[in-house]
């Protein structure tokens, strides 16, 4: 990817952008946007490819959108590939945080462990859905059964292992847990009517039971029974000509057929439920199941009468089905519990040694506390977890105050005590874990970085701009830095030396463009250098604003006075010539440089009006900040004599001593805000109050003003002012 070529045409507003972003020398280029020079919705195009969608131009929907984006050998950039750096977005978190959290060869062996284990536990939690009658929560449910919490799945099998593998199949694992054990029928099953009910019902069984011929409450019941049946059924028992007894009080009767056995175990069942007193209390339980919710545990209850008396004891009777499941399904159980136990011990192990280690993540977080500047320190507190089991970080605050008293603190108590900055740096945490997972694995990646910086104070700002500098040294990184601060793009160009690696974007009316940095660190250099260069006046006017700053800073009234009258229209502007200029720079400058610039008996305001003529004719597209500098003086002297021209009150004029140009147009307005032959000119002089800054100071930052405006509305608001009467 060492090459971008973008060719886009009506997304988010951009009419048309063609471009080719070169990576060769540098992995990162920045590109300065004047405000309205449709920085975000660059950002927002490439926002779209990253998340797999269609851009479109929101307002003009009927346009047909197109957007072409691919590498040096013409294949189409991937979404993975590009990550959107926005200003702020309070709710972002990066999904690759897991990536950090471990130590690469403990996590395979942990999740190889893990894996063995849930194999087997998924092979007989398929069968305990079948024969449960549960479609899901299965393992909560065990869990809670057996350990009174949701989460203790192989702690509830433990308790339980020995047991199961001791017991004999029981028709209980004929019992649909999920027809009985459900929220509804629970309730019921609680109402004291419902338990009063039940206890008349179970006494009557028992004493049923107690007094029946073959069966023995609590030794030999209807469930034991029939199991034995089935067993000597299988196992061709009767088939061998074998024989069994049955013993009661008053006979000891031998069976010879399974049909036998059967008939008299169905006769003894039927005598007890069949029993005029128990049916009556069966009846008065049923006629209580009349709601839609319970309507299907009735016509189940109805149709396996003898769990009844097991409903007296809801949770020992959940313990006794589960158990029943396990046991049809010994062997499976078996496995999963041999697998676990072969596994458990190694498990505690890598927990112990995860629980210690210092992980990437941790480095982020150190990254995050040493380099800025925030009144709290993050950690993470459920360390273990996060690292094995891929659950969220519980990420921990302690705010500081002024003293360094630290404070827990939940992380919405904190943002309500943040500064704007202070709540972007949380965001920029998020930021740093993204781009320190894809340095991880080693994903290509190009960045997007609109304006990250927005908010901040200088010495975090400085942070991100090391951050950004960090990044260029993964050779699978590649960034695209965007800004509308002129001071953070000058910072970053400089701290992460990009040479020719820097543009501005030019807006027209038809499409934007890219256009190299033609500035420099310092213009002023250049400037007086060149001042004698007779090609190139704009340079000499330039000048002008910047050694003014230096005569005022130099304690030289004198100097900054004359300087000034270049700037506004003073009494003495049409007598200040260029020769007399050289001799002002050439003083404050300590300068000894002959004068030979062929203009040097002009006047100096009209070499000014000339070069202004010269750029606004130019039909090429540019942004030297020094021919917008010389635009801007000549409209606001050209506004300045107009203006003066219709006040006609020399006076007033030669009373301004600072803020000329707005004492003008305010006395202007109030002589000729109702006059409307002036309705127009009001109205340019409007745009010159607001697109010609009032000073230019020595700070290459507080340029930022003109390098915002366009060309071609300065060269369109220049001319608008020339041809004011």
């Amino acid at each position: 990817m060492k090459k971008i070529k973008l060719e886009l045409e009506n997304c988010y507003g951009i009419k048309k952008f063609t471009a080719e972003i070169d990576f060769t020398k540098k992995n990162a280029n920045i590109i300065y946007a004047p405000n309205g020079a449709m920085k975000t919705s660059l950002a927002l195009t490439f926002k779209d490819l990253s998340e797999g969608k269609d851009s479109l131009d929101r307002i003009y929907k009927d346009r047909i959108t197109k957007r072409t984006i691919v590498d040096d050998s013409n294949n189409g950039i991937r979404p993975e590939q590009v990550f959107v750096i926005e200003p702020y977005a309070p709710a972002y978190e990066s999904s690759k945080i897991s990536t950090l959290l471990v130590n690469k060869e403990l996590k395979k062996e942990y999740d190889s462990i893990l894996q063995a284990i849930d194999e087997k536990k998924e092979l007989i939690l398929k069968e305990l859905k079948k024969i449960s009658g549960m479609k899901n929560g299965i393992e909560e449910a065990i869990s809670e059964v057996f350990t009174k919490e949701k989460d203790k799945f192989y702690v509830a099998l433990g308790r339980i292992e020995k047991e199961v593998l001791e017991e004999q199949k029981s028709d209980l694992s004929k019992i649909a847990y999920g027809q009985i054990f459900n929220d509804k029928v629970e309730a019921f099953l609680n109402t004291k009517d419902f338990k009063t009910k039940l206890v008349e019902y179970t006494k009557i069984y028992d004493k049923l039971l107690s007094s029946s011929t073959f069966f023995k409450k609590g030794v030999f019941n209807h469930f034991q029974a029939s199991e034995i049946t089935k067993n000597l059924k299988n196992h061709g028992f009767f088939k061998a000509d074998h024989s069994v007894y049955l013993n009661s009080s008053s006979e000891k009767k031998e069976i010879k057929s399974e049909q036998e056995l059967e008939g008299i175990i169905n006769k003894e069942k039927e005598s007890i439920l069949t029993n005029p007193d128990l049916q009556k209390t069966f009846n008065e339980i049923d006629s209580k199941l009349t709601t839609q919710d319970l309507r299907a545990f009735r016509e189940y209850l109805l149709n396996n009468q003898l769990i009844l008396p097991e409903l007296a004891n809801l949770e020992l009777f959940k313990e006794k089905m589960w158990k029943a499941y396990f046991v049809e399904f010994k062997e499976l159980f078996k496995n999963c519990m041999d697998e676990y136990n072969k596994g458990k011990a190694r498990i505690q192990e890598i927990l112990d040694s995860a629980s210690k280690q210092a992980t990437r993540w941790q480095d982020v977080i150190n990254i995050f506390n040493r380099r800025f500047s925030v009144p709290f320190k993050v950690s993470i507190e459920n360390k273990q977890d996060v690292i094995l089991k891929s659950v969220t970080p519980n990420i921990k605050f302690e705010f500081f105050d002024d003293s360094g008293i630290a404070a827990p603190v939940e992380r919405s108590e904190l943002l309500t005590v943040l500064s704007n900055g202070e709540k972007r740096a949380l965001y920029i945490l998020n930021i740093i874990f993204e781009v320190e997972a894809r340095k991880e694995t080693k994903t290509k990646t190009l960045f997007i970085v609109d304006d990250i910086a927005d908010s901040f104070d200088y010495k975090n700002k400085y942070a991100i701009i090391e951050y950004l500098h960090d990044m260029l040294d993964e050779d699978v990184f590649y960034q695209i830095i965007l800004t509308h601060n002129y001071d953070f793009y000058r910072t970053v160009n400089g701290r992460l030396e990009l040479g020719g690696a820097k543009f501005h974007i030019i807006k027209t009316k038809e499409a934007i463009s890219l256009e190299e940095d033609k500035m420099y660190k310092e213009p002023f250099n250049k400037w007086k250098d060149l001042i004698n260069d007779s090609d190139k006046r704009e340079f000499l006017v330039a000048m002008i604003p910047f050694v003014r700053n230096l005569a005022e800073y130099c304690g030289r009234a004198e100097d900054e006075s004359k300087l000034t009258s270049l700037l506004h229209i003073k009494k003495d502007t049409n007598a200040i010539t260029v020769k007399s200029l050289f001799t002002l720079i050439n003083g404050i400058l300590n300068r000894n440089d002959d004068v030979t610039h062929p203009d040097q008996n002009a006047l100096a305001k009209d070499v000014i009006f000339l070069v202004a003529d010269q750029i606004s004719k130019d039909t090429a597209i540019s942004v030297e900040l020094e021919k917008k500098i010389a635009l801007s003086i000549a409209i606001r002297l050209k506004a300045e004599e107009y203006l003066i021209k219709k006040i006609s009150d020399d006076a007033f004029v030669e009373n301004i001593n600072k803020n000329q140009t707005a004492k003008l147009i305010r006395e202007y307005k109030k002589k000729h805000l109702n006059t409307s032959s002036e309705a127009a000119a009001i109205k340019i002089i409007e745009r010159v109050n607001l697109m010609t800054p009032e000073n230019i100071h020595l700070n290459s930052f507080m340029y930022e003003p003109i390098l915002d405006l366009s060309n071609e509305h300065l060269k369109q608001l220049y001319a608008d002012v020339s041809g004011l009467e």
